[in-house]
């Protein structure tokens, strides 16, 4: 795939372009002579989402988790490689600059939550915070939507996953507490890479890889069942480090650990390449190349069965060495089992009428 434009990186962002969405006939072409004025410093917008109902459901075969609460639809932390990014277009955005800075807030997600649990239609299940983008971008800070949500579950002793690449999530270890009192809840915090310079362009507004090893740590201190998530594994640039993530991460109290392969769906793949033009020209052809060898040849393969790892020789090294870094690290390549058995409508709740 060709890449969508060129331009320069734009401080403090992934993305330093708004490629077309695929969706729309109309596109906003900028001056070239004012794109750079335009783009210097974009604000982030905080938009208000008006959603009737929080817990979205999937039934992709390669996904551990059915249903998921998603509080905001857009990430501040411009992950260049998000495979969220083309979920904006649907919205009527661009995958690019738009997916970062235009950010869309569930305001009543906790009330939300609170309806669709009570109702005796809802089968205690597991959900993830969150399936597409982190529940503790910088915004979360100061909302605490998650964190209501986190205090709704633990009413009704629903468990649930989270995974997060922020530092702040330890702010809500007192409810974390609560739910891993009846084995309902496991955090997973993503570690791509221990480069903190790598980190700073590739993640620019999520913790540095320091911060979220110390995260690791404070919530294992705190009996919070942890893990750490290598992903995404970017061939030719991180994989490298796989042996050292997983073994920081087992040291800070990480007790079980996973990986995914870099994915560059749609739109993501034109960002993709263009940020290695502008951070790693040298190595953009080597590190495309080694997508591809897991690809078939593609920067992208959206087939359930390998998307989330590739296949082929390559793939098999990465995972053969995922395989060994968790054996010397002395944790387990797989997932805990939460319970929903501990389940309940908190005292007073009375079913509606009409239920």
């Amino acid at each position: 795939m060709a890449e969508t434009q060129k331009s320069s990186p734009v401080p403090g962002r992934g993305a330093s372009i708004n490629p077309p969405n695929r969706f729309e006939k109309l596109s906003y072409e900028p001056d070239p002579d004012q794109a750079d004025a335009d783009q210097s410093a974009p604000k982030t917008q905080y938009l208000r989402d008006t959603s009737k109902s929080i817990i979205a459901y999937n039934e992709s075969p390669d996904i551990p988790f059915d249903a998921s609460i998603n509080p905001y639809r857009g990430c501040e932390h411009g992950c260049i490689y998000c495979y969220a990014r083309p979920t904006h277009e649907f919205l009527g955005f661009s995958a690019g600059l738009d997916f970062e800075t235009r950010i869309l807030v569930k305001e009543d997600a906790p009330e939300l939550l609170y309806q669709e649990l009570s109702s005796r239609k809802w089968k205690p299940q597991i959900l993830v915070m969150s399936g597409v983008t982190d529940p503790y971008q910088p915004i979360e800070s100061r909302l605490q939507i998650t964190r209501r949500c986190l205090q709704v579950l633990a009413d009704f002793r629903n468990p649930v996953g989270i995974v997060t690449k922020n530092h702040l999530v330890t702010r809500d270890i007192d409810v974390l507490k609560r739910l891993a009192e009846f084995n309902a809840v496991a955090v997973n915090v993503s570690v791509t890479t221990l480069d903190s310079k790598l980190a700073h362009i590739m993640e620019p507004r999520t913790s540095p890889p320091e911060r979220r090893l110390r995260a690791i740590e404070e919530l294992a201190s705190a009996g919070i069942p942890v893990g750490v998530m290598a992903a995404p594994i970017v061939p030719g640039l991180t994989d490298h480090e796989i042996t050292s993530i997983i073994a920081a991460a087992a040291r800070a109290g990480a007790r079980e650990a996973g990986y995914v392969v870099l994915r560059l769906p749609y739109a993501v793949a034109g960002l993709f390449e263009n940020w290695l033009s502008q951070h790693f020209p040298q190595r953009k052809k080597k590190i495309l190349d080694h997508i591809r060898d897991l690809r078939d040849g593609k920067l992208n393969d959206p087939e359930f069965s390998s998307r989330m790892r590739g296949h082929g020789a390559y793939a098999d090294q990465i995972r053969s060495m995922f395989i060994l870094a968790c054996k010397k690290a002395g944790i387990p390549s797989s997932r805990s089992s939460l319970s929903t058995e501990h389940f309940r409508r908190p005292p007073g709740d009375q079913p509606s009428l009409f239920e």
